[in-house]
Order: structure tokens, then sequence, then C-alpha cells
């Protein structure tokens, strides 16, 4: 999610630029129903996830059909399913494995559909293959980590560590960039600033740091490096999702969400941070 400073202009939501109680009240919402699914059944907090992801698939797939780009839907959301169950019950390489016969499984699927106007089906063929394969990786493949985290006997807290660093260096980077802010981070996403980003920093770095010696009675550095780690990727997670936008020539990638807008404008950050959180803690733990 995108800081805003204190020159943003408000738009219901005063100088932050957003509606900060329906952003508070949604987030809640969303924090009850991932605890709620974790904490009881871990397979259905895998239901949650598919759900989830499976909406930035829909939302990112349209979002690609507004230039052009003709990427088969239910094809990436069948195998975003599968990786997520792959990962679960098979672990990482067969993670890997759905992923490669996916790709596969899309490029046949483009060969015989699509491309009725002049070139016939060869037409936009790598444009809509490539299409296809990148959201095959953003944000299906990353989410499969989180499958992997919630995989072993202790992965229940594995899961709250990521979620947790990953919400921090959101609520840390919007608090310090809305008081503090002054200096632009980048032209990618003009609202981020150097104050925000060491906002972020900081409030992974304690909640990772908290978390890890609590939960798996780990080192103050461990969880200070995880917590850290996070703020930089989910920061470079916001970037990635800017670019997506620009390139794409829209604002959000939907409106699911208010106060927030689309749910890859909540995933951004989080799919991003999955991978070296997942690194971290299997090294570590």
């Amino acid at each position: 999610m995108e800081e805003r400073t204190a020159g943003g202009s408000p738009s219901g939501g005063g100088r932050t630029g957003r509606n900060l109680p329906a952003a508070i009240a949604v987030g809640v919402g969303l924090g009850a129903l991932v605890i709620a699914s974790l904490y009881t059944v871990k397979e259905l907090f895998l239901v949650v996830v598919v759900a989830a992801v499976g909406v930035g698939v829909v939302e990112m797939t349209q979002a690609f059909a507004s230039r052009g780009i003709r990427v088969p839907v239910v094809p990436v959301l069948v195998s975003m399913a599968a990786m997520q169950a792959g990962a679960y019950w098979g672990g990482p390489v067969w993670l890997l494995g759905v992923f490669v016969v996916s790709v596969f499984v899309l490029l046949i699927w483009r060969m015989f559909t699509g491309g009725d106007g002049e070139g016939g089906r060869t037409a936009g063929y790598v444009r809509d293959a490539t299409g296809s394969a990148f959201l095959l990786v953003y944000p299906p493949l990353l989410a499969g980590f989180v499958a992997l985290l919630l995989a072993p006997g202790d992965g229940r807290d594995r899961v709250i560590v990521f979620i947790a660093v990953t919400v921090a260096s959101d609520i840390g980077g919007y608090i310090a960039g809305v008081l503090f802010g002054k200096h632009q981070l980048t032209v990618i996403s003009p609202k981020k600033t150097w104050e925000g980003l060491a906002g972020s920093v900081v409030a992974c770095t304690v909640v990772g740091a908290w978390l890890v010696t609590w939960l798996f009675d780990g080192r103050l550095w461990q969880g200070a490096l995880i917590g850290a780690l996070a703020a930089l990727l989910a920061t470079v997670g916001d970037l990635i999702e800017s670019m997506i936008k620009r390139d794409l020539g829209i604002k959000d990638l939907g409106t699911i969400l208010p106060g927030h807008g689309g749910l890859m404008d909540r995933l951004d950050s989080l799919v991003t941070t999955l991978v070296p959180v997942w690194l971290l803690m299997t090294v570590f733990f």
C-alpha cells in the first residue's frame, strides 16, 4: 500500500488522502477473518488465501484486457489453486512442478484461442502468452509460499510472523510518511518518502524481533533481520504494482475494498515478502 504524505490531497480522508475510517474497518475485518480461519482449521486458511488471490488474479486479467492483453482467467485460477495444494501437501518441488506444467498449459491454450482478426490465432501470441506467464508468477506462484509457511507443525506461527511484519511495514510507513514525509523516495510512486521507508524498517524490525523471540524462542537479530528484509521487500512490492498500474494507465486495480482499492492493492507487498520470509524462517527454524 502506498503511504501518504502530509501534502496528499484528500478524498474523504483528510490530509491522508484516504477514507481512513473505511480503511481501518476493512483492515480489522480482514485481520479477523485471517486469524479466525488460521486458528481453527489450517486448510480453511488456505481456502481464504485461494479466494483472495483469485480475486487479485481476476483484477489483474481485467487490467491487462484494458490494454489488449488476453489472459484466460479460468486456467490461471485453476493453476493458482493447484499450486497452493501442491505446495501445502507436496512441498517446494510440487509448487515448482505445478507452475511449470501450468505455463505449458497456457502456452498451448493460447494456440487454440483468440486472434480472430488479421493474422488469425498467431496475432498477439507472444503478447498474450507473456502476459499469461507473468500472471502465473504474480501473484499465484509467489502466493504459493503461504502454503509452504503453513505446512509445518508451527506453520500458524510462521504465517502470523509473515503477516505481522508486512502489516507493520504498511502502518509504520504510513504513519512516518504522514507525520515526517518530505523527501521523495522515487518518481515511480511520488507519495513514497525516505522517511516513510525508515518508518517501515523500524516498525518491521521491532515487530519481527518481538514475535520471533516470543513464538519461536529465537534470537533478537533473527527476528530483526526478517523484519528489516520484509520492510524492504514490501516497499519493492508496492513499487512493482505502481509500475504495473502506470504502464496499464490505471489508478487502482479494483474497488472491492473501501479505503484500500482492489485486493491486489493489498496483496502487492504481501506476495513480494513471502519468499524471503519463508527462506529465512526455514533456515533459522
